[in-house]
């Protein structure tokens, strides 16, 4: 028996906007780079209707020292953090006593002792509970969080696990950078948090997590990352990832899957971090699918954008609630999916689900 998702929540922070106003914002911070007017055009393309950000739009007018932006990570992701694990654990019907590891997924701020040592205590998490901070996975850290959260569950069956994931992107913008990298970023990406408690129960009827696959680009490493600069986390974003879907990490994942017996044709719930209209696009041309499974991760891109760690389980909540509203509860004959998110490195994490 393999252990269970009980329940996803999500939170975000208070500040909501629309595309065309960040665009806007946009024309007026980078005026001084070559063919903005042609450049702005991205923003049509992106698949994003609005977003939430961690502070209001005239924040991002201002220069910002690296301190005073952690500081402002770390009070919101641990509020944000909070926010959605209770949730998630309420949902559950888990008490925090019964909580015996939490995984916590960010990278987009700093913190020691790390974020989940003061979430713990403010949830009221058992002193002896495993704690699993990673960091630096990017949009690959909710994919790998979730394996490892699975793991864990499987070495301690008689407790249940807490998987965060908080990524607040929208603080790591560098004024001064009049770079095509940072302009693209401010196109997609934005703030969010999701918790997910995992367990054994046999009667419940979220999916079951198996075992995962992790795929290393060689050479790889000036495809997506940050750049450590005076004034914080620089952003380094390449335009060629919609390619590397398609191309090499498009046969990596069929050999992950073939590996645990699998095509992509078996799989009937693609479960798949959106990080672009354009990459959602490529998984279309490398692994062949449907549109209509598309559709969960074309709705939280067009009302949440690019969040970072946390999207791709923003997805699995829109899959749950839809699969709610349709009234498919647990069977005794479960269909394959897969969660898959791509991130820094450049790397693929896959987690093989059943539902």
């Amino acid at each position: 028996m393999q252990p269970c998702i009980l329940s996803v929540a999500t939170a975000n922070p208070p500040y909501r906007v629309g595309q065309p106003e960040v665009r806007e914002l946009v024309r007026l911070l980078f005026d001084q780079l070559p063919g903005i007017e042609r450049l702005l055009g991205v923003f049509e393309n992106t698949g994003i209707e609005s977003r939430y950000l961690s502070a209001p739009l005239e924040w991002f007018t201002q220069e910002h020292i690296f301190a005073h932006k952690n500081q402002r990570w770390f009070e919101m992701a641990l509020a944000l953090s909070e926010s959605a694990s209770r949730s998630a654990l309420q949902q559950a019907g888990v008490w925090p006593a019964e909580v015996g590891a939490v995984v916590l997924v960010s990278s987009t701020g700093l913190a020691t002792p790390s974020l989940e040592a003061y979430l713990a205590q403010r949830l009221g998490l058992p002193p002896t509970a495993t704690r699993l901070p990673i960091w630096g996975l990017g949009c690959a850290g909710g994919a790998a969080g979730l394996a490892r959260a699975a793991e864990l569950a499987l070495r301690h069956p008689e407790q249940y696990v807490l998987l965060v994931a908080v990524e607040l992107c929208s603080l790591t913008f560098v004024r001064g950078d009049l770079s095509k990298s940072n302009l693209v970023a401010t196109s997609l990406f934005a703030d969010g948090a999701a918790a997910v408690v995992l367990g054994f129960r046999p009667d419940a009827a979220g999916p079951w997590v198996h075992k995962g696959f992790s795929y290393l680009l060689p050479n790889s490493d000036q495809v997506m990352g940050w750049d450590l600069v005076p004034e914080g986390l620089k952003v380094r974003f390449a335009q060629s990832i919609p390619s590397l879907v398609e191309g090499k990490l498009g046969g990596l994942i069929q050999e992950g899957l073939a590996k645990h017996g699998l095509k992509p044709k078996d799989i009937q719930f693609w479960t798949l971090h959106p990080g672009g209209a354009k990459v959602l696009a490529a998984y279309q041309k490398a692994l062949g699918v449907k549109g209509e499974s598309l559709e969960a991760a074309r709705w939280v891109l067009r009302h949440f954008g690019n969040m970072s760690s946390p999207t791709v389980l923003f997805v699995l909540a829109r899959q749950m609630h839809l699969q709610r509203e349709r009234k498919l509860g647990a069977s005794s004959a479960r269909s394959p999916g897969l969660l898959l998110a791509l991130g820094p490195g450049f790397a693929a994490e896959g987690v093989l689900l059943t539902w």
